[in-house]
Formats: structure tokens, sequence, C-alpha cells
């Protein structure tokens, strides 16, 4: 790899970290009812991803209860989803959680490391486009965002 290649490389990377940043700080800076709205558009988001990934293991509302977990098909019970601020002293652990999504945290449920099924899924093209990592990081944020939004008190 060329050094220009190297720095071109190491500047979308850096572009690429502060891109949650700035989503809090565009949430946090806007006005109330804007806010709001934007907030319910990204839950909606997340709540897209969900379905397509997750509901199948954790069930549509979830709490860990699918076909999958009634026909038992998996070696570990998915995590109850709605439970992890309560697990957390109160506070939804918003990083670890993204971490496990885009597959640099193991979840003995998920498979091996060799195996980081849901990073690389939000990778993939979608219809026919490629998928630049600033997008996989946006549909892995939208559907952290919508898993703390069904937290249950």
């Amino acid at each position: 790899m060329t050094a220009r290649m190297q720095t071109k490389t190491s500047a979308m990377q850096h572009r690429a970290s502060l891109l949650p940043l700035l989503m809090m700080l565009l949430l946090w800076a806007t006005p109330p009812g804007t806010a709001l709205a934007q907030q319910e558009e990204i839950a909606a988001a997340g709540q897209r991803e969900f379905r397509h990934a997750c509901a199948v293991c954790h069930g549509l509302g979830g709490k860990g209860e699918s076909v999958m977990t009634s026909l038992n098909l998996l070696t570990v019970h998915p995590t109850d989803l709605t439970q992890l601020s309560k697990k957390s002293h109160g506070q939804f652990p918003f990083w670890q959680v993204y971490r496990i999504i885009d597959g640099r945290e193991e979840v003995r449920g998920h498979g091996a490391r060799d195996m980081p099924i849901w990073g690389e899924v939000f990778r993939q093209p979608e219809g026919g486009k490629p998928v630049d990592e600033i997008h996989a990081i946006g549909r892995i944020l939208a559907l952290v965002y919508y898993i703390q939004s069904i937290q249950e008190k």
C-alpha cells in the first residue's frame, strides 16, 4: 500500500470515528420539536433494521422469544434486549451494544470471532449498490438507538 493510500484510508477511518459524535451533537443542538421528529425517524429506521436482522432470534419485541427459540434451533437462548439498561444499573450500554452488533465484541450466541455476522451484513450492498462505511455505521447506530428505545423501566 502506498503512503498516499494509507493517508487516505487513515483520514476516512478518522472521519468515520467522528460520525457518531457528530450525530449525537446534532440531536442535542437541534430545537426540541425538530429533535423529537429526528429521533422518531432514527428509531423507525432502527426498528426496520431490527426486524430484518435481529427479530428472527430476539423476537419482534426483543425479549428473546422467537420462532428460533420455540423450535429449539439455538444452542444459546437470546438475550432479552429490553433488559439491557436494568442489567447495567439503569444505564443503557450504548457503545457496548454497538460493538456487539458490528462484530468487535464477541457474543457467545453469535458465533466465533472469525464469523462476525452482523457487522458484515451491514456492510453488504443494498439493492446492488455498495454500502460505504459511513452508511453501515449509520445503520448500526439506528439499530442501537432503537434497542435503547425498547428498554423497560
